[in-house]
């Protein structure tokens, strides 16, 4: 089961609302689902919650490192060893430019990918093996504008994708804490029913003008048959 849920952002009221932050927004919508508060914790160096599950399943933490980006690690790997947390049951979750506003992936293992904060816990945790949800927040198209991308807020629209996908990927939590991820990876990467085709007319007969009513059909003949 994932046991600590770790979400990247830059800390300051200045950052709070750009697409860096995307990971912020989605720890902090977890915690009101979960009703907990995320508190200040200087050993951790970020916001922290403890959650404390039902049936005994033991306690589940929610981070927000507040080291800004790059320093990442130095949050995660000290709440994770001092917790006896692997790193199989960390999930990271940091937004991504590969993928358009709304769009989400779950993914385990793999390269940092260029992402800052992905880099610095890599070589914290000293491994690569952890889950990762990637928040799409779309691409500027021109890699030299990325810096100043990722660091500006979204447009309204691509807020409101943002959110929704957010919301989408935490129907798949109850099936992260219960170890089935493989049920939360269907549910994350789950695509919205196709709208069906509009319903198609049935062709005129062959030699009436459309629109035109249809002759009223002959009356029928007196049967000349008898009951037998």
């Amino acid at each position: 089961m994932i046991r600590l849920f770790v979400g990247l952002g830059n800390p300051g009221q200045e950052y709070a609302g750009t697409r860096h932050n995307a990971g912020f927004w989605w720890v902090d919508r977890l915690a009101e689902r979960l009703r907990a508060s995320l508190v200040p914790e200087k050993a951790y160096h970020g916001l922290v919650a403890r959650v404390n599950l039902p049936g005994g399943a033991g306690p589940v933490w929610l981070l927000e490192p507040m080291t800004y980006m790059n320093r990442s690690g130095l949050a995660v790997a000290p709440l994770a060893r001092f917790f006896k947390i692997e790193p199989a049951q960390i999930l990271v979750v940091h937004d991504e430019l590969d993928l358009q506003p709304g769009q989400a992936k779950l993914k385990f293992g793999g390269s940092a990918a260029g992402h800052n904060g992905l880099k610095d816990i890599h070589a914290q945790l000293g491994t690569q093996d952890y889950w990762r949800l990637r928040l799409g927040i779309g691409h500027p198209g021109v890699k030299a504008e990325v810096v100043d991308y990722v660091l500006r807020k979204p447009s309204p629209d691509h807020r409101e994708a943002i959110t929704k996908g957010i919301e989408q990927s935490q129907q798949a939590v109850d099936a992260m804490l219960a170890g089935t991820m493989d049920k939360a990876l269907a549910i994350v990467h789950a695509q919205p029913p196709r709208p069906k085709p509009p319903r198609r007319e049935p062709p005129a007969p062959a030699g009436s003008t459309p629109g035109a009513p249809s002759d009223p059909p002959a009356p029928d003949k007196p049967s000349t048959e008898e009951p037998t």
